[in-house]
């Protein structure tokens, strides 16, 4: 069994059946956070709970990354030679916020605006020792979970 950890610690439940985003709420003005802060960026309150987000949401906007981001602080394993182009987007979560996030559809045909997507957990790189490293994306619901 290959071992695996999250890509940072507390940005989304890891390891689970079910994994969900971790951000943060306000407890003076109600404002939904991502990733979680200890800080209201709205009001300045101190007092912000964790809460796990949706992990359903829509497609509000996105975009293609055609070139290898540059690093640091890329930290990717691919090189400009094996890099393939991707998808990012925003994801409105009902109620809550927006999340920037890779997209599991590389074609940006197969996506549209308002197009209902699902939080998924996948490959990110490995370490040298061996260790597979997750991160979070979001697929078009009813897309096959990749992890």
């Amino acid at each position: 069994m290959t071992k695996t950890k999250p890509v940072a610690e507390e940005l989304f439940t890891w390891p689970s059946d079910e994994p969900r985003l971790i951000g943060s709420q306000c407890a003076e003005c109600g404002l939904v956070a991502f990733p979680a802060a200890d800080q209201c960026a709205r009001c300045g309150g101190t007092e912000a709970e964790r809460r796990l987000l949706s992990d359903r949401g829509t497609l509000w906007t996105f975009t293609t990354q055609g070139f290898r981001p540059p690093s640091p602080p890329y930290d990717g394993n691919d090189t400009a030679d094996t890099f393939r182009p991707y998808t990012v987007g925003y994801i409105e979560l009902p109620e809550e916020v927006l999340v920037e996030a890779r997209l599991t559809e590389p074609d940006p045909e197969a996506l549209s605006i308002g197009q209902p997507m699902r939080m998924v957990v996948v490959p990110y790189s490995v370490t040298e020792d061996g260790t597979e490293v997750l991160t979070f994306a979001f697929a078009p619901a009813g897309a096959t979970e990749e992890a």
